[in-house]
């Protein structure tokens, strides 16, 4: 059985999400009905069993401090050294639970041990597949301001969208205020849900990107928006769990 290594903690509520997710769908998978198992059947259990997960969770405090500063060498450096720790403990692959770190990926991927599984690429797989080739992308103002999504994208022939820039300002600031505190109001919810919706209307985007891992936490229940809303983390975890049974 091959083990994957996460890098978590870039926020810790994902984290969760990642590992509840990666659960359910390695037994859904391996039950071959499309339905996970009922956890308190221990015959269910035996019978699909469990994958091999490591979670390094990291000092997220720390990694944003040097965003901020700009210091994206140290933030490249600190990730090799923690996704060594990870092939140390006997990950085969690995994967950054966040969106954000993916601004060093090109850089920790060439010095990583182990494989690594990149959200954004996966991201883009996923629109791909969906025929889509104008997107919208939200997430922190890393992220949104960033090479590494349009890079991936336009490699694709798919033009990224972004939102302008009182929206940004508005997205990272709930971002990095509310989400990874772990904070959920139904008023960032609506305006966020009013952004995609100005999004649509004025960028003619035919789905949005939720470039956050934390941004599925608040708009998994927004209601039915006329174009998709993608997530990140359960596009990253589908690509995890064919991997862990490859």
């Amino acid at each position: 059985m091959k083990t994957v290594g996460i890098i978590g903690g870039i926020g810790p509520e994902s984290t969760i999400e990642y590992y509840r997710f990666i659960i359910d769908g390695y037994r859904e998978r391996k039950s071959g009905t499309g339905v996970p198992p009922v956890d308190n059947h221990a015959q269910d259990a035996r019978a699909t069993g469990y994958p091999s997960i490591i979670i390094n969770s990291i000092d997220l405090t720390q990694l944003i401090a040097w965003m901020n500063a700009n210091e994206l060498d140290k933030v490249a450096e600190y990730l090799v050294q923690e996704i060594d720790r990870l092939a140390r403990a006997g990950a085969d692959f690995g994967a950054l639970a966040s969106n954000t770190p993916h601004v060093v990926f090109d850089q920790i991927r060439a010095r990583s041990p182990i494989p690594l599984i990149s959200i954004v690429e996966s991201a883009c797989d996923a629109v791909q597949n969906l025929g889509i080739k104008h997107v919208g992308l939200l997430g922190t103002r890393f992220t949104m301001q960033g090479r590494f999504y349009p890079e991936v994208f336009s490699r694709a022939g798919i033009n990224l969208i972004v939102p302008n820039e009182t929206e940004q300002d508005y997205i990272h600031e709930k971002y990095m205020g509310e989400l990874l505190n772990n904070i959920f109001l139904p008023e960032t919810r609506e305006g966020l849900v009013a952004i995609v919706d100005r999004m649509k209307n004025r960028d003619c985007v035919e789905a949005v990107i939720l470039g956050g891992t934390e941004l599925p936490l608040i708009l998994r229940n927004a209601g039915d928006k006329g174009i998709p809303l993608l997530d990140t983390t359960r596009i990253h975890v589908d690509r995890i769990v064919e991997e862990l049974l490859s």
